[in-house]
Parts: structure tokens; C-alpha cells; sequence
């Protein structure tokens, strides 16, 4: 397991009181995940008074096999899961969930909600919200299920904040029939759940259930990118003398939470920030900081600013790929030549780019989307997204299509406008670059994307191939 952070700064967190909310806001690199390991031991440990059983619980799959991996052997009645797990089991044990197949996947119920769209705009004249792509629809109705609106009252007054320009109360209406029809052909399909609303039934559930909870201590990794209504219900799910600690980096926020932590469950928390960036060569971090200094992360609340490491490494390259080039072949030639020695991460925007990049890679590659991918210490050549990258570290990365027609997402520019694209996918660029300890390589065709810092000048290494 590593173990970059000093011991004083470990007991500082370990040692937190065992009832409560306690949020620790740190930098990339700050060790974080490290932290919430020995926290999670500590809390467990029955030579403690007040220890319990522990749920250490992350955002996503892949994560939270990273913690299991180099925990192996060394957690005694912690439970490692990331939040869906832990639902599904919960409402299992309530009755709730007879299959699997009782939460309709990503894929079925976009296309639910595009035929949904479809029979309401039938029934109204033409207007400028429906020249919208399906996706963003998708991920409005996401949006108000992690938001844990149940009404169509609450969802008029709500702040959409993180979902670009505002939505008129006419647009909203449409938006929530819209909704209805989606939850009507769900029904019909004999699917109780997506996996956003999932958090609204774990919620209401815990509500009702009187029964002693299954965990007294939960310690959340990584956790910025969970839902309020997850919050929500976590909050629920310890006794009065439990506690929650949090572990986050609201630099990394890539889903447009961006939300109190009162109104999402946490009561009065104690806070504590870590700066110093213990993962990062001086260099990836100057990066880094230069991203964050951009004018898509001005404004950001509980914002941490890095200390810049000591460690010092090669500068991050940057690659203009000739049009006679393929790129992605590029890319993998790189990354295979990297992985001889290294732990080695290609990181793309979409699962679309992925599965492209993945047919010029060794059938050996470990995609981190998947259920079955495993972590494995020393060498080893990864594919995945930025978001299921999170948490995660590599000695090298590798960031292709960085062009601007690609980075931000075209399709995030037609949902919600340049300004709130370049919020999005600006964060995005910050854990792709994070994500590197010492060798991080950008590539790019055409025009480099706009959200890759041009200053300071000295960044990059600049090579054209």
C-alpha cells in the first residue's frame, strides 16, 4: 500500500473523533485515498471504544478495486464498495430488488427517454428545446434524480447549478412530461430503477426502516462526484453515534454537484484541507495548477489550492500529430514502448474514443470501465475513461484527441453552450492530468484544444510527429 503522506498528517486524520461528519478537501496527489484506507482501519479496530463496522465506500467500480487490491489482507471488518453496490445489497436486503434487472442500464433508458421525447414533442409546435440532443434530456432527468426532486414544484423552483444557461418554467413542464412518459415505459419494461433514482429509493427506504444499521462508521473516497441525493442517503445509513468521513477534491468535481454539504446530508462537518501534492512530478503539477488557474475554474467553492511538490521530472510533452499520422496508432506505440517498465494509462473522453483506441492495443490491456478489470501491481498498459479514472494513479499517462474540435465534447457544447462545456470538460483535463506521477503525454491533430493551458510557455515539451 502507499504511503506518501507523512505520519503526522495520517494521525491527524485517523485520529478524528468517532461520531460525526468530518470532510477532508485535498489536491490531487494529497494522498487522500491513502488516508481514507487508515481511517477506515482505525474506525474498525476494536481496541478503539467506539469502533464499528466500516463501509469505505467510492464513486466508481474501478476505484474501488484499486482500494481492495492494495488493502488486500490489511482491512478487518471494513466492506469496500463503490455507492451502487452498496444500494443494490441494501435494498435487496429490503425486499426491494428481486434481479438484477430491476435497474434499467444506461444504454435502454436513453433510448426510452429519446422515444419519450419524441411522443411529447408531438404534441406541442416547434420550439428551440427540442433541437436539443436526446443526451442532454438524459442527463436532465439524471439531474433531477440526483438532485432527489420528486415534484414537479420542486423541480420549477430548483437552481440548476452545473446545468448550464437557465431553463424557462414552460421548457421545465415539457422537460418533467417528459420524465413521466420515460417512468411509465420503465414501468412497462418491468424496471423498478436507473442508477440515479436508485438513491432516492435507498433514502425513503432508510426513512422507513427502524432496524439497526448495518454500519456504524462510512468513509467516503473520492466522494465529489456523488450525488447530493447519495449523500442523502448515506447520511441515513449510519446510527446517531456513528460517523461519515469524507474524502474529496472539489477540483475534480465532473459531474456539476456543486452543492452544500448541509443540504446534502452532512450537518455541521469539521473540515480540513491538505495542500501538499505528494502524487506529482513538480512539473505534471505545474500543469495542473496552470489548469486550474484557467477562467473555467474561477468561483469554485472549497476550492484547494496545490502546494507544488519537490519531486522533479521530465516536462509534460505535448504532440502535434501530421495529418499523414494515424493517431491512435501513435498513441498505442507510446504506450506499449511505457508499459515495458511502468504502470502506463490511456485516457479518453468518451467510451466512443475508447473503444477506437482499443483496437490498435494488446488484448492485454485493462479497461477500467469494465466490471471484471482488476488492478495489478507493476507494469501494466490500461484504456479508460476520465471518469473512471478517478482516485486512480499511474506513472505514465497518456492523453490523445486533445484537438478542439474533440476537447470539450462537441455534444457537451450543443446541450449546454461553450461556457458550461468548457466548465465540464476543463475538470476533466485536470484528473486526466493528475492522474500522472512522472511521464504525462498530450496529443492533439489540427488545433490543440482551447483548455490546454498555452501559459506559462514553458509547460510543455512540444514535439510534431
Amino acid at each position: 500500500m502507499p504511503f506518501p503522506v507523512p505520519v503526522e498528517r495520517q494521525r491527524e486524520v485517523v485520529c478524528l473523533p468517532a461520531k460525526g461528519h468530518h470532510v477532508i478537501l485535498g489536491t490531487a496527489g494529497s494522498g487522500k485515498t491513502t488516508m481514507a484506507i487508515l481511517r477506515a482501519a482505525y474506525l474498525a479496530d476494536p481496541e478503539l471504544p467506539e469502533s464499528g463496522r466500516v463501509l469505505l465506500l467510492t464513486y466508481n467500480r474501478a476505484l474501488a478495486g484499486y482500494i481492495s487490491t492494495i488493502s488486500e489482507g490489511r482491512l478487518k471488518n471494513v466492506t469496500v464498495e463503490n455507492y451502487h453496490r452498496f444500494a443494490r445489497g441494501y435494498l435487496a436486503t429490503r425486499n426491494m430488488m428481486k434481479r438484477y434487472g430491476d435497474i434499467i442500464n444506461a444504454n435502454p433508458r436513453r433510448a426510452l427517454i429519446a422515444s419519450s421525447l419524441k411522443e411529447i414533442e408531438a404534441l406541442y409546435k416547434p420550439h428551440a428545446l427540442f433541437s436539443r440532443t436526446p443526451n442532454f434530456f438524459d442527463t436532465e432527468v439524471g439531474w433531477i434524480a440526483k438532485n432527489g426532486i420528486t415534484e414537479l414544484d420542486a423541480y420549477l423552483e430548483a437552481d440548476r447549478i452545473g446545468r448550464g444557461d437557465p431553463l424557462p418554467e414552460g421548457s421545465r413542464r415539457v422537460i418533467w412530461k417528459i420524465r413521466e412518459r420515460y417512468l411509465e415505459k420503465r414501468a412497462a419494461k418491468d424496471c423498478r430503477y436507473d442508477w440515479d433514482d436508485i438513491a432516492v429509493a435507498v433514502s425513503e427506504e432508510f426513512a422507513r426502516d427502524n432496524s439497526p444499521r448495518r454500519y456504524k462508521h462510512i468513509v467516503i473516497d473520492e466522494g465529489q462526484d456523488l450525488s447530493p441525493q447519495m449523500l442523502r442517503s448515506i447520511a441515513s445509513a449510519i446510527p446517531g453515534d456513528g460517523t461519515i468521513t469524507f474524502f474529496g477534491d472539489v477540483a475534480q468535481q465532473i459531474y456539476g454537484q456543486r452543492v452544500s454539504w448541509r443540504s446534502a446530508g452532512l450537518q455541521n462537518p469539521k473540515k480540513w484541507e491538505f495542500t501538499e501534492n505528494y502524487r506529482n512530478s513538480r512539473e505534471i503539477a505545474a500543469l495542473g495548477l496552470a489548469i486550474a488557474n484557467m477562467d473555467y475554474y474561477r468561483g469554485v467553492a472549497d476550492m484547494v489550492a496545490p502546494t507544488a511538490p519537490k519531486a522533479a521530472g521530465p516536462k509534460p510533452t505535448l504532440v502535434e500529430i501530421a495529418a499523414t499520422t494515424d493517431e491512435a496508432a501513435f498513441v498505442a506505440e507510446q504506450a506499449k514502448r511505457l508499459a515495458q517498465n511502468r504502470s502506463v494509462a490511456i485516457l479518453v473522453r468518451t467510451v466512443v474514443q475508447q473503444d477506437y483506441m482499443a483496437r490498435f492495443l494488446p488484448r492485454g490491456v485493462i479497461k477500467l470501465r469494465d466490471d471484471s478489470a482488476e488492478w495489478v501491481d507493476g507494469p501494466q498498459l490500461y484504456l479508460s475513461t476520465y471518469h473512471s479514472a478517478k482516485g486512480l494513479e499511474f506513472d505514465a499517462v497518456i492523453l490523445p484527441f486533445m484537438s478542439d474540435p474533440l476537447f470539450p465534447d462537441p455534444g457537451q457544447v450543443n446541450d449546454y453552450g461553450q461556457e458550461e462545456a468548457d466548465a465540464n470538460d476543463g475538470r476533466l483535463l485536470y484528473v486526466g492530468v493528475t492522474r500522472a506521477k512522472s511521464d504525462l503525454i498530450l496529443t492533439y491533430k489540427g488545433t490543440r484544444s482551447h483548455l490546454v493551458p498555452s501559459l506559462p510557455a514553458d509547460l510543455f515539451t512540444v514535439v510534431i510527429r
